[in-house]
């Protein structure tokens, strides 16, 4: 069956996302940049980079290694030539997340923005254990009554995507978590003018 993300165009993701009755492109991008360059560590993977929102913050002087997981094969070519300054240390892969079977590099640190409310809790969890990071850093959308995709021009780009949508919540995040041996440790929230929240949930492994 294929993914629903892999029909939705590059240029209808981010207009929707960055347009002014969503505004979550921009809340994304300074989450990222906080996410990129808080921990220790030297590689880090990116669980639906997309287009690469955010991978300008990269410091080179930090990071040898940067993975660019996605399933859409369109979005990491884009990716590619839009941080061709730093292709020496981006990999983008092309891998469907709720493949039980799919191999995923190993890395330092984990960021999962808006990508596990289309993957569910067991799949997040089975990548975890096989990329075995130190720290995790998730980005929730907290959705108000007008649902889980907000309004905008592009709306309807986003149609097939209730079929593999669920509500993720902070709570059963937190023991999905601990139920592979990693503590939630910090957190913070941005609200946006859509009613909607963004929630940053990091996590490190304390088994």
């Amino acid at each position: 069956m294929e993914n629903p993300w892999e029909k939705i165009a590059l240029a209808d993701y981010e207009n929707h996302m960055r347009h002014k009755t969503v505004g979550q492109l921009q809340c994304l991008n300074s989450l990222m940049k906080d996410q990129l360059n808080k921990y220790p560590v030297g590689s880090v993977m990116i669980l639906g980079v997309a287009g690469g929102n955010g991978l300008e913050h990269i410091n080179k002087a930090r990071l040898h290694k940067v993975y660019g997981i996605d399933v859409n094969s369109g979005y990491l070519k884009e990716c590619m030539l839009r941080y061709s300054d730093i292709s020496d240390i981006l990999e983008c892969l092309c891998i469907d997340l709720t493949d039980e079977s799919a191999a995923v590099p190993e890395a330092e640190m984990i960021i999962a923005d808006l990508l596990i409310e289309y993957i569910g809790y067991v799949n997040f969890q089975n990548v975890v254990i096989k990329a075995r990071p130190k720290y995790v850093s998730c980005v929730l959308q907290i959705n108000s009554d007008s649902g889980f995709v907000s309004d905008s021009p592009f709306f309807h780009a986003f149609d097939g995507l209730s079929a593999v949508h669920r509500d993720i919540g902070r709570e059963e995040l937190l023991y999905a978590m601990k139920e592979i041996g990693y503590r939630h440790f910090y957190e913070t929230n941005r609200s946006l003018n859509t009613g909607k929240e963004l929630l940053l949930l990091d996590f490190i492994y304390d088994g």
